[in-house]
């Protein structure tokens, strides 16, 4: 009997010592699998808060347009009197909040400040094509304006779909604004095309504009783009896709590249 229970005993260590092998093994195995994904984890880049300075140099060039944009110093004092004139809230079913919806998008393409003013640091610069023109906004703002901006942006195609604004002389301009496509850049974006027609000296004319505006961070890109001959998509795409990788770079502190990479 004496020899059973010592060799059951025996055995009984045996296990035990087994035991706590295997989950030791496996405790380091984890540890090591665990320890290897840290390795390779990519940290995160560190941004910095938009400056002046930085504003400046995410701004695109013509480098960053086709078709032959030329460059101009005047963009800063553009003003499109088609955009001047009062809606008719008359015409809406919930009058007041449509009419004023829509009295802002004139007022803020006119003004051209469709965010607002900006609380912190801004740039702006301009590109003529033709009677075209395409203006190109990079500025900072608080986060909450920027929600309360695109949450509006976002409503004018269906509260703003077409409406008549009367100008100065009483004539009668009538307005369109539909959704449009936009490169995917940015936190979030919004497109939209807008027309204005009626008459102009006498004469009937239509201003078509592309709106583009680029959420990144609490940073945003707005561009303009177009005149009475029509608007060019293709160069609010670049402008669009180029000046986003360029804000990227500004606040990831590289310096963006001269030129945009034919792989963007």
């Amino acid at each position: 009997m004496l020899a059973v229970a010592l060799a059951v005993g025996t055995l009984l260590a045996t296990a035990a010592c087994s035991d706590d092998g295997g989950d030791s093994a496996s405790t380091d195995a984890s540890t090591a699998t665990s320890s290897a994904g840290k390795r390779t984890a990519t940290p995160s880049p560190t941004l910095t808060p938009l400056t002046s300075a930085g504003a400046q140099t995410a701004l695109i060039t013509a480098g960053d347009l086709e078709d032959g944009w030329t460059q101009v110093k005047t963009a800063a004092s553009w003003r499109n009197r088609l955009l001047i004139g009062t809606v008719d809230a008359a015409q809406f079913l919930t009058g007041k909040t449509q009419a004023a919806d829509c009295q802002r998008l004139l007022d803020g393409l006119y003004d051209e400040d469709l965010l607002g003013a900006p609380p912190g640091p801004s740039a702006l610069t301009g590109f003529t094509q033709g009677d075209s023109r395409l203006l190109y906004q990079v500025a900072a703002y608080r986060s909450a304006s920027l929600d309360q901006s695109f949450d509006w942006l976002k409503s004018l195609p269906t509260a703003c779909d077409q409406f008549n604004a009367v100008a100065s002389d009483g004539s009668t301009r009538t307005v369109q604004v539909v959704e449009a496509s936009l490169p995917k850049a940015g936190d979030t974006r919004q497109g939209l095309t807008v027309t204005v027609a009626g008459p102009s000296g006498g004469t009937p004319v239509t201003l078509t504009l592309d709106v583009a505006v680029v959420r990144v961070g609490d940073d945003a890109i707005t561009v303009t783009n177009g005149g009475t001959d029509g608007a060019d998509h293709d160069s609010t795409e670049d402008a669009v896709s180029h000046g986003t990788t360029r804000l990227k770079d500004v606040r990831e502190g590289r310096t963006p590249a001269p030129e945009p990479s034919e792989f963007d």
